[in-house]
């Protein structure tokens, strides 16, 4: 075999290497995949943070029975939420009924949900962790889970099935009674609101609301400063956002209205903020959640609990969430042993 020949079969096989590394470490980002399992349409919105780009669509429709997907890059964080009850005819200044971005449009062009809404929050790592969590700090309009598919590490499903509309407190009740309010939402005050006197976790602590909240969704944020059980992390991973994610048929023996408090791991600095609050059916077992509000400002940990499953009515897998436990996943390439390679690649071609 000539040096010619030999330089260009290990080129490709350096190119080869080079597509899998960046597959393995998320150089290409993560797709998010939406699943409406409401019997009503759900209107997506899509928010990106600050300095990060537009994904292909900021709002969309999602009938009953869908999904539809999109690409974000490495590096990407924002929110997304679903909109209900929307008629977007221009006859009045709200188009939906609950977590409206004020756009009168399908697309929220770079507007945010009017609380009261469930939020899903991500910060996708840089070859390095994701950051995922579903909010309630702002309120709850619809049950909603968040599963990574793939990746390594934890990758915990999280999210809250419960429907809290039927259990809101008549004080923390939305007009209309399609939402429900956070305890800031409702009343404005400062040790609800985590503000002024009460801006740090010191003097931020979970209130009756926050604790009737965490109770029933042990992995949602029940406040601000609720994120040590609250928020968690992957690496490589997908992502699919359910709306009115489907309840197991059989009921587990385990005690669910505790929050999980087992070990945590500490990870790269991640996105401040984070909040939560719900209440679930008392019968109701994988209730979660986590996110974080506007205005909110708290560090990131990322659970390691273990657990095991239950199978939605789809036939799909949804962890224990309550118990820790994270869906199948498939462990990405050791990024280690392909550098490895890429290192013994170059010193040939040089030879």
């Amino acid at each position: 075999m000539g040096p010619f020949v030999r330089r260009s079969s290990l080129l490709s096989i350096l190119g080869i290497l080079v597509a899998l590394l960046s597959i393995s470490t998320g150089v290409l980002g993560a797709t998010f995949t939406f699943v409406n399992r409401c019997k009503y349409t759900v209107w997506p919105g899509i928010l990106a943070n600050a300095g990060s780009p537009r994904l292909d669509s900021t709002g969309f429709e999602l009938p009953k029975g869908s999904s539809r997907s999109f690409q974000a890059p490495t590096g990407w964080s924002g929110r997304f939420w679903g909109r209900t009850g929307c008629n977007f005819d221009g006859s009045s200044s709200v188009s939906c009924q609950t977590a409206d971005c004020g756009s009168g449009q399908v697309e929220c062009n770079g507007l945010g949900a009017a609380p009261p809404a469930t939020l899903a929050e991500f910060t996708l790592g840089m070859g390095s962790q994701d950051f995922y969590d579903v909010s309630l700090v702002d309120g709850y309009n619809l049950p909603m889970i968040v599963e990574p598919n793939g990746g390594s590490g934890a990758c915990t499903t999280t999210g809250c099935l419960a429907d809290l509309n039927e259990q809101c407190p008549m004080e923390l009740k939305a007009e209309g009674g399609g939402a429900c309010k956070s305890a800031c939402g409702a009343f404005g005050s400062p040790e609800y609101c985590c503000s002024g006197a009460y801006s740090t976790p010191a003097t931020c602590r979970p209130n009756i609301y926050s604790e009737m909240f965490k109770a029933a969704c042990p992995r949602s944020y029940s406040y601000a400063y609720d994120d040590a059980s609250s928020t968690f992390t992957c690496t490589g991973a997908d992502y699919t956002v359910t709306f009115c994610p489907s309840t197991p048929s059989q009921k587990s023996s385990r005690d669910y209205s505790t929050p999980v408090t087992g070990p945590t791991t500490e990870t790269t600095a991640a996105p401040q903020g984070s909040d939560s609050n719900f209440v679930s059916d008392p019968g109701s077992e994988l209730e979660f959640g986590s996110g974080h509000s506007e205005s909110g400002s708290v560090a990131y940990m990322g659970s390691t609990e273990e657990g095991s499953g239950a199978l939605l009515a789809d036939g799909s897998y949804l962890a224990d969430l309550a118990m820790g436990g994270s869906p199948p996943r498939t462990e990405s390439l050791p990024p280690f042993a392909l550098l490895s390679t890429l290192t013994l690649l170059l010193v040939l071609l040089r030879s």
